[in-house]
């Protein structure tokens, strides 16, 4: 991992969408007024043709993304997860999930990191709400290049999808050669103390907590869930057989979101204790990002402190 250099994810989309804009020409990229800060303005410098600005009307972006899929285009739409999944949350369920229509909602600024746009942006229920839709896949990547390799992937997957991309800058963690896989989590070490499972900004919080623990000789592995649905149940069972504690922490309510989706499989299908770290049932508030992950416990510190 490297602590020096720092993207946010939010960047590597928009930078992303550009590349895969020259392979395919069906790509098009609808925003709703925010294209400097979701980044899609990247894509429309290269494409002013197939980027659409369709103002400060979330419910209908999504609704024309719908009728952009009908006729053989691959809409990446985007705005911030508040106004995605939850402003235009009926759209989303009938004209793009129940007739399975092939969106890609890439949304930012999501989470706690959001920082001083405060509780009424910082959207923590986004992936309790997209997962529990039929036909609906979600997604949350790491790091720059497990985000450039997931916008590029899910071009090919005909049906709806959900992204959850973070204005948060965050170290970067793989290199060219990590290899990765829709519906398979990415296991980092082999350590048997505990498992942590992370997802987005955490990831990098958890990688922190490892380098940290093996200096006290505790060997943790640390599990990349970028996919959050369809979950990786069998890394999931695998690592609750081999490690003696569990742990899950996310940038999202503990209700719903990461915590509860492995809860889901160990309950089914190997009972075991999950220690859920995120925000517990509460709303944000107004600070900085940093700050912030401290307050709300979702910090290497934090993890150190549960598994210790």
């Amino acid at each position: 991992m490297n602590l020096e250099k720092k993207i946010a994810t939010r960047q590597s989309y928009g930078e992303a969408l550009a590349c895969i804009g020259k392979e395919n020409e069906n790509i098009v990229v609808l925003d709703a007024d925010l294209a400097g800060a979701t980044k899609t303005d990247i894509f429309k410098k290269a494409f002013p043709e197939r980027h659409f600005d369709m103002g400060i009307a979330e419910q209908d972006m999504i609704s024309t993304a719908a009728g952009m899929a009908t006729c053989g285009k691959i809409p990446y739409v985007s705005t911030f997860a508040v106004f995605a999944a939850g402003r235009a949350y009926d759209q989303i369920r009938s004209s793009v999930c129940y007739p399975n229509n092939n969106v890609k909602i890439c949304a930012t600024h999501c989470g706690i990191t959001v920082g001083e746009d405060g509780a009424t942006h910082q959207m923590l229920e986004d992936i309790s709400l997209m997962r529990t839709m039929p036909n609906m896949r979600v997604f949350c990547p790491s790091d720059d290049l497990e985000t450039r390799w997931l916008i590029k992937e899910i071009s090919k997957i005909n049906g709806p999808v959900y992204v959850r991309l973070a204005r948060l800058a965050t170290p970067v963690i793989y290199d060219e050669t990590q290899k990765f896989e829709i519906g398979k989590g990415v296991q980092i070490g082999e350590g048997t103390d505990a498992t942590v499972f992370a997802t987005g900004v955490t990831v990098a919080e958890a990688l922190k907590a490892k380098e940290a623990l093996e200096k006290r000789k505790i060997n943790i592995r640390v599990i990349d869930m970028h996919t959050i649905k369809p979950i990786d149940s069998e890394l999931i069972i695998k690592c609750a057989k081999e490690t003696k504690k569990l742990i899950s922490i996310e940038d999202h309510s503990i209700i719903g979101g990461l915590g509860s989706a492995i809860s889901e499989i160990l309950t089914e299908k190997h009972p075991a204790k999950l220690i859920r770290m995120g925000i517990n049932d509460t709303f944000g508030k107004s600070g900085k990002a940093e700050e912030l992950m401290k307050y709300y416990g979702i910090t290497s510190e934090d993890i150190i402190k549960t598994i210790i």
